[in-house]
């Protein structure tokens, strides 16, 4: 096997351990307010709770060392066969009440860009202090909604070898593809799957899949026109995105409270699609809705680990993490 390109970084790192406070923050916030909210007709704003199951995946377990870990070369980390892991989600699902779900999550971080280079090349320091406003710096173009270098194409074609691997070895493909508006996580999910999904499961793109927003002019996004010229060709939906230019991005950057809130609402949608008119699990649709797969950003992946109270875990520029989520809807 030739050497592996996703291999993490300290900023990777930083990335994915920093801002404890502000977890802190968000977790006091779901136990003591959002987790009880009701709109005008007495409804719970946030109806489902989640939490990790543990015994899939290596990188749920705190034993694990996330600085060092590779997937690739842990066959994505599982710990049984995927006909034991397909056999045992569809069982749960099969046996759960009409308030419970599971699902496997493939939370997917695009390939590097070119103002991951910048970071990389010039120190987190300097980024901080004046280049995270330019989109040009040194001949690199990297803002806004930055392409992919050549080797976060490579990466998106890594992750191509060994979905194929693994779907050989009884993967299964997901039933639902969604993925960020801008344009390094879409061309890595294109790149990812192409040729192995069929062209009828159909990718969403998301506005809440989004990196955090604001500040840094590389996470403002191109125009939903834009955006649809580019991928609309290669089947992508963009009737996620509801506004024609970026008019959430601003001088001031999302908090990771914040951004945890917009996962979550992400998270609340998608259990609740496969939920019946009286709000119950449909169970048919609990079953044929198990493997989700989401293509977007660090930061972005450190708030769904957040929401789902899942450990830290440091994921590569290209990398990806599985958990298996249990969600249960309160009333």
């Amino acid at each position: 096997m030739s050497k592996s390109l996703l291999i993490p970084t300290e900023n990777d790192y930083l990335d994915a351990h920093g801002e404890q406070a502000e977890q802190k923050e968000y977790n006091e916030l779901w136990t003591n307010k959002l987790s009880k909210e009701r709109d005008e007709n007495g409804q719970l704003k946030f109806p489902w709770t989640f939490e990790v199951v543990q015994g899939f995946f290596k990188q749920s377990d705190p034993a694990t060392d996330d600085r060092t870990f590779n997937y690739v070369n842990e066959h994505m980390g599982r710990l049984k066969t995927w006909e034991q892991i397909t056999g045992e989600l569809l069982k749960l699902n099969q046996e759960a009440p009409d308030d419970v779900e599971y699902k496997l999550l493939f939370l997917a971080r695009h390939g590097q860009g070119y103002h991951n280079t910048i970071v990389e090349k010039y120190s987190i320091e300097l980024w901080n202090k004046e280049l995270h406003k330019l989109g040009d710096y040194d001949g690199i173009h990297y803002g806004p909604d930055p392409e992919l270098t050549e080797k976060g194409i490579k990466q998106a074609q890594e992750n191509h070898q060994l979905w194929e691997d693994e779907i050989k070895n009884g993967a299964p493909i997901p039933d639902k593809f969604y993925v960020s508006p801008l344009q390094r996580s879409c061309n890595t999910l294109k790149i990812t799957w192409d040729g192995l999904k069929p062209d009828s499961k159909t990718p969403f793109i998301k506005e809440k899949l989004r990196e955090t927003i604001g500040k840094n002019l590389c996470d403002k996004r191109s125009s939903k026109s834009i955006i649809k010229d580019r991928f609309g060709i290669y089947g992508f939906n963009t009737d996620g995105i509801t506004e024609e230019e970026d008019v959430y991005f601003t001088d001031t950057r999302e908090s990771m409270v914040d951004q945890s809130i917009r996962i979550n609402e992400f998270l609340q949608e998608l259990f609740n699609s496969d939920c019946n008119k009286d709000g119950k699990v449909d169970k048919k649709l609990s079953l044929s809705n198990i493997f989700i797969s989401t293509h977007s950003h660090a930061g972005t992946i450190r708030a769904f680990l957040n929401v789902l109270f899942h450990r830290n875990f440091t994921i590569s520029t290209g990398g990806m993490i599985p958990v298996v989520v249990k969600g249960k809807k309160r009333f």
